[in-house]
């Protein structure tokens, strides 16, 4: 199987806390989503955070009364949160993202300056830094369509099997997501990437 590799969408990945899987397929990532983050909790030096439980919330970050923060969760340096906003289900969060009234994060790693506008979904998926997600645009991360639930993805013009029933996307650092579009199960999204408002990005259907 080609491999995937992440440092060629997320320029800091090398760099982050997140270099030590590196190397691993996307949705090897986020299937463990829950236990590196309890990792990363583990050898995160408390200082400047604020912990309850397993969700450790910086200083400088902001949460709004009416968010909802599920552990094990790591909220970095200037973040908003939104009132009306959920993340859950294993998440680590880059400094100064934004996540806007209605927005859900599940089982992600979102790098730093990416913004989930309003009443969006994001599953099991890796977003790069200064991603921009508009209104109503989310990542789908099941196929609820197919009988055959696993995620293929398209590598070398060919789609390939990642033995997982749940994936997002891999969204490149600087992309674009327009209002109301759909990005499928199993996307790779080129940095600086736009999709369309209104569109579906399925690799699948890609020739």
């Amino acid at each position: 199987m080609s491999a995937v590799l992440l440092a060629e969408f997320i320029a800091d990945i090398g760099t982050s806390p997140l270099a030590q899987w590196a190397a691993l397929a996307p949705w090897e990532l986020t299937s463990q989503s829950e236990a590196i983050v309890r990792r990363l909790i583990a050898s995160l030096s408390s200082a400047g955070f604020t912990a309850s439980g397993e969700t450790l919330v910086h200083s400088s970050a902001v949460v709004e009364s009416g968010a909802v923060l599920k552990g094990p969760l790591i909220l970095g340096p200037k973040c908003f949160v939104a009132a009306g906003a959920y993340l859950r289900g294993g998440n680590w969060v880059g400094e100064g993202c934004t996540f806007g009234p209605g927005a859900e994060l599940k089982s992600s790693f979102v790098f730093a300056g990416a913004k989930l506008a309003h009443f969006n979904f994001v599953g099991d998926s890796i977003v790069g830094s200064d991603v921009n997600f508009e209104a109503g645009s989310i990542v789908c991360n099941y196929r609820n369509e197919r009988q055959d639930k696993e995620v293929l993805v398209r590598l070398a013009g060919a789609l390939q099997r990642t033995g997982h029933q749940k994936f997002g996307a891999v969204v490149g650092d600087h992309s674009r997501i327009g209002a109301n579009s759909v990005v499928a199960p199993g996307a790779l999204v080129r940095p600086g990437s736009v999709v369309a408002r209104a569109s579906l990005r399925d690799d699948e259907l890609a020739q």
